[in-house]
């Protein structure tokens, strides 16, 4: 290295330390070409800190590389090594087709490992872990022999259609908002150990228990929010499902959480257990002596490159709506979900012979997967998210929006006879998309968040034109705190059991929330799904608010017969625990909202009950978990939603809008719309699908997220013009004929 490329290089990590400690600093970090895999990698303010690796390794090469200076140098060398210690202990999957992940988590196990003996080694500081060690270019290490190749070197063309995968929405990162990377950081993760281990007080001793905070600072008290519908629950819950499913391990058999924690030795649990422990004093499962739930952490991802660093979970899904939940996020596993001609997906015809719409198809492939099946002969529903049957409500939302679908690929091919499979089959998708994106930021976010935050984070949608807001410097990927905390907002709203109504607007029946999870078998009874319906539009949702149904912080997944499952509630503190999410007093700074050090701090923000309960809990008004504090906050003003979770879910939303190259109002894209088609678009309303893929509903409210009322949202029949079609005449494409065409054919 020369003395100008040294000095450089030194001033470009003094100023990357400035600059984590908030100091400007003008001079750039400059990369340094090494000519051998003996020089540094990465080198970081002092002390100077070297391995015995290093000390041995320069010794017998005759190197007089100075170690006692000013800086820490790691060696490409030194990562060499810990890669082949890492690798005598984990092996590496290399698959020859689509990377599965458990396959990705492989890599991701041994780039954690290296990582931590590199911690370990040269005593790196929480600075060096999150901001140095990813600086690190592994391609010059062994490390790059097992990087996966979606991750390295993944070649982009600009087409019309987007990938299933989500690969290439960026065409300069390609990685962006593709399935199996790593969830977005809004900031520095919280490890009790710097690298991995879950979130601890900060203190320094343990955090109360999960359920503790579930049991004292969420009880069921059953109140109602007389606005919005259950309906909306049910939207929310089905783009949850176009947006993240975290990566952890699954039983090999019937693909689910593997249930191997509780009552077991240590030495066979799953290395992946952290359980949640019961208190000896809980009112509902000493009931039934239950002492433990279990609960399995996520896998650590490979980041883009495979670049080191500290452990982040990742999301098997795309970052940005685009129907996953209705097509998949593999070419295998899409294919296995169409009929293969006309553009359709495969449906089952269950009601045919009433001339009753179809249904989903039966899961044969897997059929225990997030099932649970009364008997070897009853089948649950397969779509292009895995979690369809989680509960019934969501099963429906599957099936209208694959109807949904159907019906599209029918009116193209009417316009368009001459288009094959592929061709109706890609537009129908394409439009699709752009229906739930549509009605996703027209009629559901509005609800959520309202006016003023959708106007504060440029979320509101364009009346006429396109809208060029496309930023390629914009990552699309899910965020960790939006995943496991600030989207499961959903979960306070929840309702203890599930309405069905007539077609008359009329109470038939309901049944428990618990019995509906997992076993979607009412809706092969004919007509039974369009009551639901009616149901979802009718029945009132709970309250957004600290009160949480015991249907899902008592009986969660409870087996056939069984008095007790599990708590949802714990879940999500567990999940944000073991991400390493910071705590919901961080996240109120960084949304820029008055935080304080002390409880006091936090009355106005909440009720002062809900202050007290928290302080009677917490050591520290640091320590309280995202989840428990954001659904606390008293709403904002035309909003369900406290500031923080407003703040967290917006920020996501205006990620996955302008960092998505295939959203439907941008202009001058292979993919976009003519202004003709956009028009007919902006014409979509939940309503309209609901009333176009439904046999029974003949009158229905404009916006079906919330109750009717004569005035504001009257009641109005399906077949008024009042609720807007789309006319597809206008996706028509005429063949060219020449003028002699004529001519020569005589």
């Amino acid at each position: 290295m020369s003395s100008r490329d040294y000095t450089r290089h030194s001033l470009a990590v003094f100023c990357w330390f400035l600059q984590v400690h908030l100091v400007t600093c003008i001079v750039q970090y400059q990369p340094l070409e090494f000519s051998g895999n003996g020089e540094c990698a990465l080198m970081l303010n002092g002390p100077g800190r070297s391995s015995l690796f290093d000390y041995q390794f320069n010794l017998l090469r005759g190197s007089n590389l100075d170690y006692n200076g000013p800086h820490t140098c790691i060696t490409y060398d030194a990562i060499n090594a810990a890669y082949l210690e890492a690798r005598k202990r984990i092996p590496i999957a290399q698959p020859h087709g689509d990377w599965k992940p458990e396959d990705v988590a492989t890599v991701g196990e041994l780039l954690l490992d290296i990582s931590n003996n590199l911690a370990r080694t040269y005593g790196l500081t929480y600075q060096d872990i999150e901001k140095g060690l990813p600086l690190i270019d592994t391609s010059k290490t062994l490390i790059r022999e097992v990087c996966p190749p979606y991750l390295s070197n993944v070649e982009c063309h600009a087409g019309k259609y987007r990938r299933l995968d989500g690969l290439c929405t960026n065409l300069q990162h390609p990685t962006w908002g593709a399935t199996n990377t790593p969830f977005t950081r809004l900031m520095g993760p919280l490890y009790a150990d710097g690298m991995s281990d879950p979130r601890i007080s900060i203190t320094g001793r343990n955090l109360p228990g999960s359920r503790v905070v579930s049991r004292i600072m969420h009880p069921d008290q059953g109140y109602h929010d007389h606005a919005g519908t259950v309906m909306i629950i049910s939207w929310g819950q089905f783009m949850d499902h176009d947006y993240t499913l975290t990566a952890t391990p699954l039983d090999p058999f019937n693909r689910n959480d593997p249930e191997e924690c509780c009552g077991k030795p240590q030495h066979l649990k799953h290395p992946y257990c952290n359980e949640i422990e019961i208190p000896e004093d809980d009112y509902f499962y000493n009931i039934f002596n239950v002492k433990c739930i279990n609960f399995i952490r996520s896998f650590p991802a490979v980041r883009p490159g495979c670049r080191l660093g500290s452990k982040v979970p990742y999301n098997t899904l795309t970052g940005v709506l685009d129907g996953n939940t209705v097509y998949g996020v593999t070419e295998h596993h899409a294919r296995k979900l169409r009929e293969g001609h006309a553009g359709l997906l495969r449906m089952n015809p269950a009601f045919a012979e009433y001339g009753l719409k179809d249904l989903l198809p039966l899961k044969l492939d897997i059929p225990d997967e997030g099932c649970t099946r009364p008997n070897s002969t009853m089948y649950c529903f397969e779509g292009g998210e895995i979690r369809v049957n989680e509960q019934l409500v969501l099963t429906v939302m599957h099936t209208l929006m694959a109807r949904e679908h159907n019906r599209i690929a029918r009116e193209l091919a009417a316009v368009n006879p001459h288009w094959d499979d592929e061709t109706l089959y890609q537009e129908a998708r394409r439009v699709n998309i752009a229906i739930i994106q549509h009605i996703t930021y027209n009629e559901f976010l509005p609800i959520l968040l309202g006016k003023d935050v959708m106007e504060k984070f440029g979320l509101l949608l364009q009346k006429e034109g396109y809208w060029d807001g496309y930023d390629p410097n914009v990552n699309p990927n899910v965020i960790d705190a939006f995943a496991a905390a600030a989207y499961r907002f959903g979960h306070s709203l929840l309702p203890t059991a599930v309405e069905r109504w007539s077609k008359a607007h009329k109470f038939i029946a309901s049944k428990r929330l618990s019995d509906l999870i997992r076993r979607p078998y009412d809706l092969y009874r004919a007509g039974v799904l369009d009551e639901y319906i009616m149901g979802l539009m009718n029945q009132v949702a709970q309250a957004m608010d600290d009160s949480i149904t015991q249907e899902v912080t008592n009986h969660l997944f409870k087996k056939v017969g069984s008095r007790f499952g599990m708590d949802l509630v714990s879940f999500n503190m567990q999940r944000g625990r073991e991400f390493g999410i910071p705590g919901y007093m961080e996240f109120r700074k960084f949304c820029g909202l008055p935080a304080g050090d002390t409880f006091d701090d936090m009355f106005g923000s909440m009720s002062n009950e809900t202050v007290t309960k928290f302080a009677s809990i917490f050591e520290h008004p640091l320590d309280i978990d995202l989840w428990s504090g954001g659904v606390c906050e008293r709403p904002l003003p035309g909003s369900m939603l406290g500031p923080t979770f407003a703040c967290i879910i917006a920020t996501q939303f205006s990620y996955s809008k302008r960092g998505d190259r295939f959203w439907y109002e941008l202009p001058n894209q292979p993919s976009s719309f003519t202004l003709e088609q956009l028009e007919e678009i902006r014409k979509a309303r939940m309503a309209r699908v609901i009333c176009d893929n439904t046999d029974l509903i003949d009158t229905i409210q404009l916006f079906p997220m919330v109750l009717p009322d004569h005035e504001i949202n009257p009641r109005v029949p399906c077949k008024s013009q009042i609720i807007p079609s789309m006319d597809f005449s206008k996706w028509a494409e005429f063949p060219q004929h020449s003028f002699f065409d004529p001519l020569l054919k005589k």
